[in-house]
């Protein structure tokens, strides 16, 4: 099955977070094409975690945690400014809720 195009994902990933009631945001674009995606998600608590895309083509391998956990704000921004000064083509989403859901399964 072909891979959607990022753009696309990231508009309907916008959709689905903001029609829950988080507010979510694109805080940097990458390729339109063929770009992975980093999500942060940010909870009641102002604490937070990031999941990276991958290529896999199983849909539960598909994102992979770059933490374990939800920690400071400022530790999951330092690693994810490292994964972003590696690959200038991915994008960065951000959503804020109250669960930490990051909309990107069943949450």
């Amino acid at each position: 099955m072909p891979r959607l195009r990022t753009e696309i994902f990231v508009k309907a990933w916008l959709r689905r977070a903001q029609s829950a009631g988080a507010f979510a945001a694109i805080v940097r674009k990458g390729d339109p094409d063929g770009g992975l995606v980093i999500v942060k998600a940010i909870n009641g608590d102002r604490q937070a975690c990031a999941w990276i895309e991958t290529y896999a083509e199983v849909e539960e391998d598909r994102w992979r945690p770059l933490m374990e956990a939800f920690l400071s704000e400022r530790e999951v921004d330092e690693k994810i400014s490292r994964e972003l000064s590696f690959d200038r083509d991915l994008w960065l989403v951000e959503v804020e809720d109250r669960s930490g859901r990051n909309f990107l399964g069943s949450d």
